[in-house]
């Protein structure tokens, strides 16, 4: 018997991720839903101050509109000499929410005369889990690096192509899908959040 679970959200590369990290850890059991696989309902705005606010308050309206365990993620950029900006506002850093290539190239451009030695960032997520009457529970993951000056490599979306972690030379747009998984900040959250989703199975 398979357990349904409702990640929040319609991002398709999103979804595969958290498929792709339960079935490496023997959890293909749990069917992975995304929110074009349930019915419509009211999704409030992101007004949280932090990414575990923001996690939080999604899967919480997820869980109580579906019924479902319900997992939802706040993630992005945060970079030192911008005091930890974009931060929870990265997905709209340039004003238009989900506009990748404009949120980009403004931080590029805020770093335009920032020397190498001071573009250190962290890609962060939160990532939590309700499941209704039962469980709540939020966990974060952080990934370091440094941004780079021009964008390399298609895979990944965001600041991905910006974006080269502590130990590499190849930016986060071009790792293969695996090896991203293994260390983003994404990852690490999702695969903290394992014991709970392996909880749900053996009920």
């Amino acid at each position: 018997m398979t357990t349904k679970v409702l990640l929040a959200t319609r991002n398709a590369k999103k979804l595969e991720e958290l498929r792709r990290i339960l079935l490496k850890r023997g959890l293909g059991d749990i069917t992975v839903l995304g929110l074009s696989d349930v019915d419509e309902f009211p999704e409030a705005p992101e007004t949280g101050a932090t990414f575990e606010e923001n996690a939080l308050a999604k899967a919480y309206d997820a869980a109580m509109a579906t019924g479902l365990p319900a997992v939802a993620d706040d993630s992005g950029l945060s970079v030192d000499e911008l005091n930890g900006m974009p931060g929870v506002l990265s997905a709209r850093w340039a004003g238009q929410h989900g506009d990748d290539e404009a949120n980009l190239r403004l931080v590029l451009s805020q770093l335009r005369d920032t020397p190498d030695e001071r573009r250190g960032a962290a890609f962060v997520c939160a990532a939590a889990l309700v499941v209704p009457d039962r469980e709540e529970v939020v966990v974060r993951g952080e990934w370091r690096g440094t941004i780079i000056r021009e964008p390399r490599g298609t895979n990944g979306f965001g600041y991905d192509p910006i974006f080269v972690p502590e130990g590499e030379q190849r930016t986060s747009a071009e790792l293969e899908p695996s090896e991203k998984d293994s260390a983003s900040h994404r990852g690490r959250a999702l695969r903290s959040l394992l014991p709970h989703l392996r909880d749900l199975v053996h009920d």
